[in-house]
């Protein structure tokens, strides 16, 4: 075999080569890198709003500009008790992006699940009424001027696009989403309010969102934004599902924010569509394929999964106002419970000891060449 002789300038050109392209992707972070597309941005839990852990916080400021609150927001939380409302969480969890000098959005006002016990048992439109009203108007009036946008109703509309039948659709009917826009409106003029769901990529889906956003503008009442929540698979939806949705739900002349992304790479079973935490599988090790790591075939397929959406993302950047992670890294992720419990997944571009994976370099790179 013929040796090859290099130069000590040479090596030395080489290695630093070798530096500057390995260090170049370290030297960024994901807020810097999109700062003139959306705002990228996290879901925080408890542990996080409470800065329990100090490495973790310093990943968060530095990676994110946008928070959203995971859990300590929603309904049985603020208001475990009919007009006893808790604030000391959400309270912290703004004061946190106050500090940080972030994008706060709040999550949610008006959702199906994670209700107080007591919230389902209203049965008449009048009480239901009351209670849509106090709820919201007293949640955003004392977060006024300090959210910059909500989650006003989450998850109204089936995959056939038909209204959910809720416990607000049972006892107000129809009329509960536009009242629901309208409150919050009227406590707060000046923040966003946007409609949240999963598989908005879904045709039928699709069109009945956008019929439900048509009728509460036909109202003239005030919705500013769609969220597309991006619970997705390696392999679906396709990008130009995705592409299309993004553009379907821009016509309508509202924001688009592509929320709770996360992208599993385990077994889906019985090709299970969307995130509709009710739902719950036995778990299995077919389904439980990478219980201590993950090969690295699997990684490559993450990597390239997140770099084409990214550069999708970057493509419209201009119908996109925030791309937000569901959660920090892959030990908080949701989806290691679900839809079955106690399976190991790996979606976020963070790994369970803060690592950035090879996606978290992948997406850094769908900007940093197109620069």
């Amino acid at each position: 075999m013929k040796k090859l002789a290099f130069t000590t300038a040479a090596l030395t050109l080489l290695l630093l080569g070798f530096i500057s392209a390995s260090k170049q992707p370290l030297d960024n972070n994901l807020k810097t890198v999109f700062k003139d597309a959306f705002y990228i941005g996290t879901a925080l839990n408890v542990a996080q709003i409470e800065e329990k852990d100090k490495i973790e916080v310093t990943l968060i400021q530095k990676q994110f500009n946008s928070i959203t609150a995971e859990n300590c927001m929603k309904s049985m939380f603020v208001q475990p008790k009919k007009g006893v409302f808790d604030f000391s969480l959400s309270d912290k969890f703004v004061a946190f992006g106050q500090k940080n000098k972030m994008f706060i959005h709040g999550h949610t006002l008006i959702w199906h699940s994670q209700l107080a016990p007591w919230m389902e048992k209203i049965t008449t439109k009048e009480e239901m009424a009351d209670f849509i009203k106090n709820h919201i108007t007293t949640i955003v009036t004392h977060h006024k001027g300090k959210i910059n946008s909500w989650d006003v109703v989450n998850e109204a509309v089936n995959d056939d696009g038909s209204l959910r039948n809720s416990v607000f659709l049972k006892t107000m009917g129809e009329s509960y989403l536009q009242e629901a826009f309208r409150l919050a409106a009227a406590a707060d003029p000046n923040v966003d309010l946007y409609y949240n769901d999963y598989s908005m990529t879904n045709p039928a889906k699709r069109a009945g969102v956008i019929k439900m956003v048509q009728n509460i503008q036909a109202k003239g009442i005030k919705i500013d934004g769609i969220g597309m929540q991006g619970h997705w698979q390696l392999e679906s939806p396709s990008i130009d599902e995705i592409e299309t949705s993004i553009v379907a739900y821009a016509k309508l002349g509202v924001k688009v924010a592509i929320t709770e992304l996360d992208i599993s790479v385990l077994p889906n079973p019985w090709e299970l569509q969307g995130a509709e935490i009710s739902q719950r599988f036995e778990n299995s090790p077919k389904m439980n394929p990478y219980p201590k790591s993950l090969p690295d075939s699997i990684q490559d397929k993450l990597a390239k999964r997140y770099a084409q959406i990214f550069q999708l993302f970057e493509k419209h950047k201009d119908k996109i106002s925030r791309v937000t992670f569901w959660g920090v890294h892959d030990q908080q992720s949701w989806l290691n419970d679900w839809p079955i419990k106690g399976r190991t997944n790996y979606p976020l571009l963070f790994d369970i000891n803060l690592k950035p994976k090879k996606a978290y370099f992948e997406v850094l790179k769908t900007k940093i060449t197109q620069k």
